[in-house]
């Protein structure tokens, strides 16, 4: 079992991931990490025509339009890849047992020191935007180990927000948007509990970007236990409901409308242009990294 990330510094977080994940994933992914970064690092190029094999994510439209015949936009793969994690650090993400592995939060801050440590270990710079009620943090994107100590510090140290207003997403999308100015790799990391209204300035940051959002989940969000009256309590606001999880009905009732969030939130994603992968508390790290590796091999060949 991990040790609580609050119990530890910088260092000692990044050399149990080394240790225990990153060089796992070495021998798993046997040195190839393009399928974990194809694709991020690209400038365009060029336009041709259409052709059978083509990702019609490529299409452009308005050329396509005045021609009258689907044509694509080409890039050039760039060596030095940017990467931007764009953190929701909201009371939401605090859910879990506080102070153990088994934390949104604490799942967010290991998922984003292996993914920097890996990129910047073949010569790619990172940086992050943390968002509470408002975006209260930036890491400029620079290189090299001292970068990724410095990152996962600044999560550390970004504060338990308490009570505040239910969390709208909107301004920290419309924020990346404005901020990241080359075309990078983004990572948006979070359990997309908000107001609505994100998927249009989403949508607008993978237009400009590649954009993967890690959607942060706990299995105990998803269904009751049956243990009689008990207080439900919202995380961002400090709501409180007595519920009967005795009553069958009632706990059904939640477990389908926690799907038809699930479902919800994976039919936004697809509006918005963005791939999607999940993240639970309970995943094994280097699993869940492997699958989105997988994706990615999936989504060039």
């Amino acid at each position: 079992m991990n040790t609580p990330t609050s119990a530890q510094t910088p260092e000692k977080i990044l050399l149990r991931l080394d240790w225990h994940v990153i060089r796992r994933l070495d021998g798993l992914l046997q040195g190839d990490y393009r399928s974990l970064f194809y694709g991020f690092g690209v400038d365009f190029a060029d336009l041709r025509e259409y052709q059978p094999e083509d990702d019609i994510r490529y299409i452009d439209w308005n050329v396509t339009a005045r021609m009258n015949t689907p044509y694509v936009r080409q890039y050039l793969e760039d060596r030095e890849i940017t990467a931007w994690f764009l953190l929701d650090m909201s009371p939401s993400v605090d859910f879990g047992a506080v102070g153990t592995p088994f934390e949104k939060r604490a799942m967010l801050v290991d998922f984003v020191s292996v993914l920097a440590r890996l990129m910047t270990r073949h010569g790619n710079r990172v940086g992050a935007m943390m968002f509470g009620s408002r975006i209260q943090h930036t890491v400029p994107a620079r290189g090299g180990k001292v970068q990724v100590l410095r990152l996962i510090n600044d999560m550390l140290k970004q504060p338990r927000l308490g009570r505040v207003p239910r969390t709208d997403l909107t301004p920290f999308f419309e924020g990346a948007l404005h901020a990241i100015k080359r075309r990078s790799l983004v990572f948006v990391i979070s359990d997309f509990i908000s107001e609505p209204g994100w998927e249009r300035p989403l949508n607008l940051l993978g237009r400009r970007h590649e954009v993967v959002a890690i959607r942060l989940t706990d299995p105990r969000e998803a269904e009751l236990p049956d243990v009689g009256m008990v207080m439900m309590e919202d995380a961002e606001t400090g709501e409180q409901l007595f519920v009967d999880t005795h009553d069958a009905k009632f706990r059904r009732r939640f477990f389908e409308a926690v799907q038809k969030r699930k479902e919800d939130l994976t039919q936004a994603f697809i509006r918005a242009g963005v791939d999607m992968m999940s993240l639970s508390t309970d995943d094994d790290l280097i699993r869940a990294i492997l699958r989105f590796a997988k994706r990615r091999q999936r989504r060039k060949v």
